[in-house]
């Protein structure tokens, strides 16, 4: 059966997702190192992993597979789970896969590269909008769809 993995520290769209899952009738796991309030919703399940660097994300790519979805900004994370065959999307609707993935994580470093050379080098992200909310939302209706399909 298709899980709903959402990487739930500072995820921005964990309540469309919740939406899209119980449509669906699919469990997801909502998973970070706290900060979480339980849910009443059956299909959800909040998991809380101890504190440490990347714990939660180690979580999510133990138990990702084929068939799964998985919701995420954390490249090496995504890289994890499309290698275990799952679908994985970032919270804008933007689809991670094997075509891609190599690309994104050389982003990655080479961000963290410039960051580290220039001290002052401050935010220059964009801001989440509802644009991406929606994109996000079609993007999960058709990896779950896809998925449940397969």
């Amino acid at each position: 059966m298709t899980t709903l993995y959402i990487d739930a520290d500072a995820c921005p769209v964990k309540q469309e997702a919740e939406r899209v899952a119980t449509r669906h009738r699919l469990p997801m796991k909502l998973v970070a190192n706290g900060g979480l309030r339980p849910s009443q919703n059956p299909f959800v399940e909040v998991v809380i992993v101890p504190d440490g660097p990347d714990v939660a994300d180690m979580w999510i790519a133990e138990r990702a597979t084929t068939g799964d979805v998985v919701v995420t900004s954390d490249m090496p994370l995504a890289a994890k789970c499309v290698e275990a065959g799952a679908q994985v999307l970032r919270h804008d609707g933007s689809v991670l896969d094997e075509k891609n993935i190599g690309q994104q994580l050389a982003m990655r470093d080479l961000m963290a590269d410039l960051r580290a050379a220039d001290p002052f080098r401050q935010g220059g992200g964009k801001g989440f909008t509802k644009a991406d909310r929606s994109r996000f939302l079609d993007a999960l209706e058709r990896a779950l769809r896809k998925a449940k399909s397969a």
